[in-house]
């Protein structure tokens, strides 16, 4: 059999690997050594010119069904790792077969659970953890794609403003439908619920982790998370005639959640109105500061930002000038100069955003030392002075 490959984009450099070799016997000249999180399958990262890829041995109509998955929920906007192809056709020097390749792009600033446990997680964030995953269920929910294997092994975790940003890692037993049922939804509920269990109970086990949790709580806090995202998102809210306000006060609690709606079904009958979300799209605070500054941010870190120039406006009595032209002066007097701040050693420890937001909270404490409003240039300086060296970075050290 000849070697085929099925890319996005097809880089010379890919077929220098190995492929006559199983994936397992890799040198480290091509490995790129970064904690993965369990897998049944076996999975490596290598460096393909100045691009780092996951590669995941499997089968070939296996890879190929979770390559089109993944392009499909890239095409849609899910919060997912990036395919890049499928190698097939491989064989040893002696001819025998070897499992097909999947390839995808390895996701920046992110780390598997177990790293994240192992990386300064302290116990009150473990509820934040979740809460990414529940966020991301729910979006895959709404998107049509049912799960079947919810874990935080098969998910990638992003810090974002204090809590977590996830991304879905392992599609293998997904399926992308017109819509999820609710018994479909259940059952990603349920199998999450027990996977996670296991998950938390085998890393406390291990000793990998300092931190304890309770698994019982941690499920218990899932299950009830899900269903109150969901119910808020989705839910039909019926109300007196003359309460017109409560549609606003619907969409503002929905994009306090992050989420924007694309389209509300409205029905008026006699004295009473019934509305209920159609069409719900997350990420409402990313796009609006992307519109304003084009900045590309988790939501929540979005949401930090946007509440930064909000008191930069305030203060500087702007309110009543353009918001993209007040913006674009937020940009280039505050945030571009705090982020030249950091050397360029430790610019690919910790995502841009993040790292402003991890200045603002140390402003705050500063200024709670010294009694009056510390200068964020000043509190910028002492955070990559005096914490950045501390903190656990973002990018392992086989990226940075």
């Amino acid at each position: 059999m000849a070697l085929h490959v099925v890319a996005a984009r097809t880089d010379p450099a890919l077929f220098r690997l190995p492929w006559s070799r199983p994936l397992a016997q890799w040198e480290d000249w091509y490995v790129v050594p970064l904690p993965l999180g369990l897998s049944r399958h076996v999975v490596r990262v290598v460096q393909v010119n100045r691009q780092f890829l996951a590669v995941k041995e499997t089968e070939e109509s296996i890879a190929l069904r979770e390559y089109d998955l993944l392009r499909d929920l890239q095409r849609i906007g899910q919060p997912a790792v990036v395919a890049r192809g499928v190698i097939t056709g491989r064989t040893t020097a002696d001819g025998e077969p070897l499992p097909a390749a999947l390839l995808t792009e390895h996701l920046h600033y992110s780390l598997p659970y177990r790293a994240v446990f192992q990386h300064g997680l302290r116990a009150e964030q473990v509820p934040a953890l979740i809460d990414a995953l529940v966020v991301l269920l729910v979006r895959l929910h709404l998107a049509g794609f049912f799960w079947g294997d919810v874990s935080l092994s098969n998910a990638l975790f992003r810090r974002s403003a204090g809590g977590f940003a996830a991304f879905l890692v392992d599609a293998e037993t997904g399926e992308l439908r017109p819509s999820v049922s609710d018994a479909m939804r259940e059952q990603d509920v349920t199998v999450g619920s027990e996977n996670i269990f296991a998950e938390l109970m085998d890393l406390q086990a291990s000793g990998d982790t300092d931190v304890e949790v309770d698994p019982f709580a941690i499920i218990a806090q899932l299950t009830e998370r899900y269903h109150a995202l969901w119910e808020e998102l989705t839910a039909a809210e019926e109300f007196g005639a003359d309460e017109w306000y409560r549609v606003e006060q619907r969409i503002a609690r929905l994009n306090d959640l992050g989420f924007d709606v694309d389209e509300l079904d409205v029905r008026a009958e006699s004295d009473r109105v019934r509305i209920q979300p159609k069409v719900v799209e997350a990420g409402h605070h990313r796009r609006e500061l992307r519109e304003l500054t084009g900045l590309d941010a988790e939501d929540s870190q979005a949401r930090r930002l946007l509440n930064d120039l909000a008191a930069f406006t305030a203060h500087f009595g702007y309110d009543d000038e353009d918001r993209e032209v007040v913006a674009r002066r937020w940009l280039a007097t505050i945030y571009t100069p705090i982020v030249d701040l950091l050397p360029p050693g430790l610019r690919r420890t910790i995502a841009p955003a993040e790292y402003f937001h991890e200045v603002m909270e140390h402003r705050w404490y500063l200024s709670e030392e010294a009694g009056h409003e510390v200068d964020i240039f000043e509190s910028a300086r002492d955070y990559i002075a005096n914490v950045l060296p501390r903190r656990p970075p973002d990018t392992p050290s086989g990226l940075a």
